[in-house]
């Protein structure tokens, strides 16, 4: 069977990638053969300089998910391309690297860098990171998004993805923005801005006060925005929300997803993506497809369907 999908000019071998800042920097597995046999590795974002992130605590358990407000720890772009690099590109597992600026100059300066170093395939713009007291994210502006991604595109080498907030009022509207601003690839959703209260203290139990919702808590929603964009633009989708097992991550496929991206899950289980993906070859098998591609957006849209 076909597991192939395509990000632009980007060709890899299965639809199963892992959600950025999720999977560490993967010291931890790179001595697993398995790992190879993901589709793709999402590092953690990466900025211009280094950041320290945000105070302690930094995550909260929550009902049906978990609270993280660690605010984009990372040794900036010139620690990473030397440190951190080289032992991602011996996985040999296609990279594709998150990065956020400031500015868009910082947006710009960034890519340039990555743009010299080996061993990167895509690179997906963090628009929507919600745990950095900004006041407003790029991807809550139609017209930012379009900027920003707009820029990067013209200097990149390699494709470039947009990561999109779901705290928006039409996320279709900024995903058209991004797509007619060049981008290859859309990623959603990223987190919703949420927060706990400890009520012995009546104060927010994160250091930063709020913080960024994941975990199964968010998957309907996901999985309804997702759709809607979908069916909105042309480029590829990769769905992420709540993905805890080859369902969920069929769901939405299903719903429009050419790609999947696990995040929350690999807190509880670090082998949830490859069995994410034997269930995705499970899936198939059984119901004799024997191409991805005639699994992506065959969501039945008349009432009472269920299944594929």
């Amino acid at each position: 069977m076909n597991l192939s999908v395509q990000i632009g000019n980007l060709k890899l071998k299965n639809p199963v990638t892992v959600a950025s800042g999720t999977f560490g920097h993967a010291e931890k597995y790179y001595d697993l053969e398995e790992v190879k046999r993901l589709g793709a590795i999402v590092p953690k974002t990466i900025t211009l300089h280094k950041r320290e992130g945000n105070s302690p605590p930094r995550i909260v358990e929550t009902a049906g998910g978990m609270l993280n407000a660690i605010g984009i720890e990372n040794p900036g772009v010139d620690g990473f391309i030397e440190k951190k690099l080289p032992a991602f590109r011996k996985i040999g597992v296609p990279l594709i690297i998150s990065i956020l600026g400031y500015t868009d100059e910082e947006f710009l300066t960034i890519t340039r860098k990555f743009n010299e170093a080996k061993g990167v395939v895509a690179l997906e713009l963090n628009l929507s990171c919600p745990n950095l007291k900004q006041k407003i994210l790029v991807a809550q502006d139609p017209k930012a998004t379009y900027r920003v991604v707009k820029a990067v595109k013209k200097i990149s080498r390699v494709p470039v993805i947009a990561k999109l907030s779901p705290d928006v009022t039409d996320i279709a509207e900024i995903a058209s923005a991004a797509e007619d601003a060049g981008a290859d690839a859309l990623s959603l959703i990223n987190t919703f801005v949420a927060m706990a209260i400890d009520i012995k203290t009546c104060s927010s139990i994160l250091g930063n006060f709020t913080g960024g919702l994941s975990g199964p808590a968010i998957k309907p929603i996901a999985l309804s925005m997702v759709h809607e964009v979908y069916k909105k633009v042309e480029i590829p989708v990769i769905g992420m929300g709540g993905i805890m097992t080859a369902k969920d991550a069929l769901e939405f496929i299903i719903a429009g997803a050419t790609m999947v991206a696990v995040g929350t899950a690999n807190f509880i289980n670090p082998r949830a993506p490859l069995e994410v993906l034997e269930g995705i070859k499970e899936y198939m098998k059984e119901k004799k497809i024997k191409d991805i591609q005639n699994l992506i957006g065959s969501l039945r849209e008349s009432k009472g369907s269920y299944g594929h």
